[in-house]
């Protein structure tokens, strides 16, 4: 089964529509930060999907803690440039809605080299 953490408010509900395909998800509650990134299963998790950009400084605190963890940005708002190496993926909702995204990440046709 496939891991998912997903930090931020998740407006557009692309965590339903994981778990919805049987991506089992953790809500990283407020913001995330490395003990709330373990808390929830940082170590073993298959994708980080982060929903706000306030989150970006966790790109590379789970880099670092997990190496084969996929970053998924799902977020209106632009990727802080530090981060714009590290995540394997940045979608706008406006373009893709969520159950085509999670769709996808759970289909594995979303390689990481996005």
């Amino acid at each position: 089964m496939m891991q998912v953490l997903l930090t931020g408010a998740d407006d557009e509900g692309l965590g339903a529509a994981l778990e919805a395909l049987g991506a089992e998800v953790t809500r990283v509650e407020g913001i995330a930060t490395r003990e709330s990134l373990d808390a929830a299963g940082l170590e073993a998790a298959h994708t980080l999907v982060l929903t706000e950009m306030d989150d970006a400084s966790a790109i590379p605190v789970a880099k670092e803690a997990n190496t084969e963890i996929r970053i998924v940005a799902y977020s209106r708002d632009s990727l802080p440039e530090f981060a714009r190496g590290q995540a394997d993926l940045a979608i706008d909702p406006a373009l893709l809605a969520a159950d085509v995204v999670a769709e996808e990440l759970v289909d594995g046709r979303v390689d990481t080299e996005a």
